[in-house]
Parts: structure tokens; C-alpha cells; sequence
């Protein structure tokens, strides 16, 4: 691996940080934005959920693109774009079709996330995969924080639309800095693209398709709390955007830390299958409790937790994606994952918003948490047949396959 200037990952960090900036910036005031525009639960809900229908057929693609023909910064530069064009269209007066197509772009826009792990994970040696992961987990999760506080501030200061132009501002920087980004020579493209044979080997691979799993109900349980109903269920309680900002800030700070020492701290001790599986319970229960929750502090309170708990499991399971595939098939790999995982960010929302409609918000929540045990169940029958003995190599953990 040839050694990357420290110039070049300050620019990626500054890049990856202002691309979830400009999208999350106005996440947490989005379904109350629709809701005070006469829009009902069930449309909210497929607005939300449209993000992730998009991914689901355009990551993929996008992945086997970007190994074909061994660039990632192309994709960026279109990430970057696609940001931009995504806030603009919510600032377009008139009916539903606008912030639909709003929402759908911001799907396009974050299908190109394919192209920014895997080029970070170019930045890192062998074996160093799960710290890779950890650290640009935290890079998203820091862009979404910054994003998302700055929505009720936003909000309140100016107007509902003041957030969806500056993430559009926001977007513009990005795209200028992502031009001066350089991919690594090794990272260059020194084979022939990628064949259908390979395409088939990587979406064989068996870790590949458990995290898959996993992480599609992830994206369910997040979808439908923080970046869907969440805040509109503080709304309902009278919050304004000071609060709703405090309670962006309860759950994205926890959820930044548990990314940064998950790889350090805990699944040293637990293992992955561990650290994964204890992320969901805690979610699970959290989830469960927002729907008796009668007070803003008991909802922040929640919030923290949950927010701690879905730290453990999401950097560990986009690590996991890519970890047992040839660096030749990485964006094909993580295309694929981002693509099924799509199919919690879309269904989760969805089904969500149906069953707010029919039997109240808090019904939405209890969908959530089933999501979230389920998903424990399965690592727990996964960690029980594949339970090895923990490789050590020099004082660290060995990123093995069958590791638990």
C-alpha cells in the first residue's frame, strides 16, 4: 500500500464530513416539515422511505461501476452533486412531487457512499479493515451530528427552508474540494474490470450476506426512530427546535463515541458476533420504551442509550462487509450491502407510517424494537455455529472469519 499524505485524508475527512452535513441538515425537521404541510402519516412515510427504495437499485449498480472501472472519485464528485440538487428541490414551491423528488435524489446522492468507504479502506493495510471502518463511521456520524444540530437552530432562526439552502451551500463546498482528491496508485485499476464470475463469487460470500441481513434491520430500527419519526413524536410534545436539537445531540454523541472504541474497546473482549449482538438488545429494548415514554427527558434519555447501542453494531457490520473480499470486488461487496441494507432504510419507514396511521405513533416504535430482536435472535443462533477459539497475533485480535 503506498503510503497516503496526510493532506489527502484531512481532505477526505473534510469532504466525507460536509457530504452527511448537507444531507442530514434538515433530517430532523423533515417530518415535521411535511406534517405542518398538510401531509398525512402514510405519504410522510414513503417519503422517508423513498431514500432507501432508490439505494436499493442504484448502490449496487454503482459498486460493480466503480470496480469495473477502478475509480471511486468520479463517484464522489456525483455524490457531492447529487447533495446539492437534493436540498435545492425541497426549496421548490408547490405539491408533493417536490419533496418526493427531493428525498429520492438524496437516495441517488447517498448510493455514491459505496465509493468513499471503499477508498478509505484503500488508505489502510491488510488486516486493518475494522479500524478503517471505525474511524469513517465516525467521520458520517460527526457529519450527521453537525447537520442535524444545526436543523431546529436553523429552523427557528430563519425559516423552515433555511436548512434545505444551507445544505445546499454546504453541498457546493464539498464538490469543489472533492476535486482536488487523488486516489491512491494502488488504488488504480491494474486488471481487467470486474467479470460476471467475480460478481458471483463476491455475492457468495457467506459473511457478506449474514451482515446484509443484519444491517437491513439496523437501518429498519434507525429509520423509523432518530432519522424518521422521532422527531415528530417530540413535536407532539411540544419541542421546539432547541429541544429538538438537544435531542439530536443525546442520541448522535453517544452513537459517534461507541463508533470510535468499538473496535478498540469491545470487540477485543466480546468478539464481533458479541459486541453486534449486545448493540441490538439494548437497541431493541430502548426502542420498545420510546412507545410509554410521556416526557421529553424520558425521550432523550432513550435517545442516548439507543444511540450508544447502534454505535456498537453499525461500524462492525460495514467492516464485516468488505473484510472477507479480494480489494479487486470491495465496491462490488459494499455495493451490495449498502443496496440490501437500503431495503430497511425504505421498508422500515414505510411500514412504520401505515401503522402510525392505523393504531397511533408509538405503534411505529414497537415495529422498531421487534425489527431490532429479531435481528439479536439471529446473532445468536450465528454466534452459536460458528463459535471459534479468538485468534491473537502481536498483542491484537486477528480479523478472522470465524471470529465470535
Amino acid at each position: 500500500m503506498n503510503a497516503v499524505p496526510a493532506s489527502q485524508r484531512l481532505l477526505f475527512t473534510t469532504i466525507t464530513i460536509l457530504y452527511w452535513t448537507s444531507m442530514y441538515v434538515y433530517v430532523p425537521t423533515l417530518s415535521p416539515y411535511l406534517s405542518d404541510r398538510g401531509f398525512s402519516l402514510p405519504f410522510i412515510g414513503i417519503v422517508l422511505g423513498s431514500y432507501g427504495l432508490v439505494q436499493m437499485f442504484v448502490r449496487f449498480p454503482l459498486g460493480i461501476l466503480s470496480d469495473r472501472f477502478g475509480k471511486r472519485k468520479p463517484f464522489i464528485l456525483l455524490g457531492m452533486l447529487t447533495a446539492g440538487i437534493s436540498c435545492l428541490l425541497f426549496l421548490i414551491p408547490g405539491p408533493w412531487i417536490w419533496p418526493l423528488a427531493g428525498r429520492l435524489m438524496a437516495g441517488v446522492c447517498a448510493s455514491t457512499w459505496v465509493a468513499f468507504t471503499v477508498l478509505y479502506a484503500s488508505y489502510f493495510g491488510t488486516g486493518q479493515t475494522g479500524r478503517a471502518m471505525g474511524n469513517i463511521s465516525v467521520m458520517t456520524v460527526s457529519g450527521q451530528m453537525v447537520g442535524m444540530l444545526l436543523s431546529g437552530w436553523l429552523t427557528d432562526g430563519f425559516s423552515p427552508n433555511a436548512p434545505f439552502t444551507l445544505g445546499a451551500v454546504i453541498a457546493i463546498i464539498g464538490l469543489l474540494l472533492a476535486v482536488m482528491l487523488k486516489e491512491p496508485k494502488a488504488n488504480q485499476r491494474e486488471q481487467p474490470g470486474m467479470s460476471f464470475a467475480m460478481i458471483k463469487n463476491v455475492v457468495r460470500t457467506k459473511t457478506l450476506l449474514q451482515v446484509s441481513l443484519l444491517s437491513i434491520l439496523a437501518h429498519g430500527v434507525l429509520f423509523i426512530t432518530m432519522f424518521g419519526f422521532t422527531p415528530l413524536k417530540a413535536a407532539e410534545m411540544g419541542a421546539d427546535g432547541v429541544k429538538l436539537t438537544l435531542l439530536v445531540f443525546a442520541f448522535m454523541l453517544p452513537h459517534a463515541f461507541a463508533s470510535l472504541v468499538t473496535a478498540r474497546w469491545f470487540t477485543p473482549r466480546f468478539g464481533y458476533w458479541g459486541t453486534i449482538g449486545a448493540g441490538f438488545f439494548i437497541s431493541a429494548v430502548c426502542t420498545a420504551s420510546m412507545a410509554f415514554t410521556g416526557s421529553m427527558e424520558m425521550l432523550v434519555i432513550t435517545q442516548a442509550i439507543n444511540g450508544f447501542a447502534q454505535g456498537l453494531h453499525m461500524p462492525l457490520l460495514l467492516g464485516l462487509a468488505i473484510r472477507d473480499v479480494e480489494h479487486a470486488g470491495r465496491a462490488t461487496a459494499m455495493g451490495l450491502y449498502q443496496a440490501l441494507y437500503a431495503v430497511g432504510m425504505f421498508s422500515g419507514p414505510f411500514l412504520a407510517g401505515w401503522l402510525n396511521e392505523s393504531w397511533g405513533l408509538n405503534s411505529g416504535f414497537l415495529f422498531g424494537s421487534l425489527l431490532g430482536a429479531a435481528a439479536f435472535v439471529l446473532v445468536l443462533v450465528w454466534a452459536l455455529r460458528e463459535r471459534k477459539p479468538v485468534v491473537k497475533v502481536g498483542g491484537d485480535y486477528a480479523e478472522e472469519a470465524g471470529r465470535s
